[in-house]
């Protein structure tokens, strides 16, 4: 696979690793749903649909209220628009054999192998992306979620905008040390395969039944279990606490003059300091559209 398709399929994927990793805040017991009407303070309609970033073909067909909402819609308005430089993707000095077990690289190169990836970018890929990589199926196309939402705001000639620039998501995910890195690929490689699939039937699942409360049960079972717990401290405040403040106040700065539907992964939605809360403290009418 080429290094510019292969960019772009990584980056997909990086995006599920913060949905992934962002379940555990906790949740408003009336939070429940995935697509939800923004009502502004000026009496503007918008609409915030929490998508998991997965090309499942139970993920991606989405149901009509999502798609009437978005035609509804002025602006799409989505996490993060997909790079043009695939070196984002690439540590800038060091190479995974020298610096994993001879087994542990062993796994990798089998991984890497079973996602369609060179083996020389496998090893000077940035390990957390690797971890995100491998922890998934096999992707089947190159259409997730979002990508397909993407396609139809463009079929449908609406302006698209993105709550983060490529520096600020990267810069979030590259501030873990490398040796932070090397413990979410090692917690990944630990991983048997039918452990993997487990885990991605499960979440799938549990995302598509719109439970906020069960969506941070399993994953706090299935990743918080994993890490260390400062690290998985860390993880959650630079990935979805300090992320959330920053799209809370763009969504606001968007959706003031025009509506706008906003997809965003759903575990930015819940709890004190999620999408939903902080929309409704600034003023916002926030209902579920069922």
């Amino acid at each position: 696979m080429r290094a510019s398709s292969y960019a772009f399929a990584g980056l997909v994927r990086g995006l599920f690793f913060v949905l992934l990793l962002g379940f555990m805040a906790a949740a408003q017991a009336q939070d429940k749903g995935l697509l939800w009407k923004l009502e502004a303070p000026g009496g503007k309609t918008s609409y915030l649909f929490g998508t998991m970033h997965s090309d499942d073909r139970r993920v991606t067909d989405f149901p009509p209220a999502v798609m009437q909402a978005l035609l509804d819609s002025e602006l799409f308005l989505m996490e993060l628009q997909p790079p043009q430089d695939p070196s984002v993707y690439l540590m800038k000095e060091g190479r995974l054999d020298h610096m994993l077990t001879e087994q542990e690289f062993v796994e990798v190169i089998k991984l890497a192998d079973f996602h369609s990836m060179h083996t020389d970018i496998a090893t000077t890929m940035k390990p957390w992306l690797l971890a995100v990589i491998f922890d998934l199926p096999k992707p089947q196309s190159p259409y997730t979620l979002d990508a397909m939402l993407m396609s139809l705001a463009q079929s449908r000639s609406k302006p698209i905008r993105a709550l983060e620039t490529i520096e600020e998501h990267f810069t979030v995910l590259d501030s873990f040390s490398i040796e932070d890195q090397l413990v979410m690929l090692r917690s990944v490689l630990k991983r048997t395969p039918e452990q993997r699939e487990r885990n991605f039937e499960e979440l799938v699942k549990t995302y598509l039944s719109g439970d906020l409360d069960k969506i941070i049960e399993v994953n706090a079972r299935q990743s918080g279990e994993q890490l260390p717990p400062e690290l998985w401290g860390r993880v959650l405040q630079k990935l979805l606490d300090e992320r959330n403040v920053r799209m809370a106040e763009r969504i606001q700065q968007q959706a003031a003059e025009r509506s706008v539907f906003i997809a965003v992964g759903a575990a930015h939605l819940p709890g004190k300091g999620g999408l939903l809360a902080r929309l409704r403290s600034a003023g916002y009418q926030v209902s579920p559209v069922n």
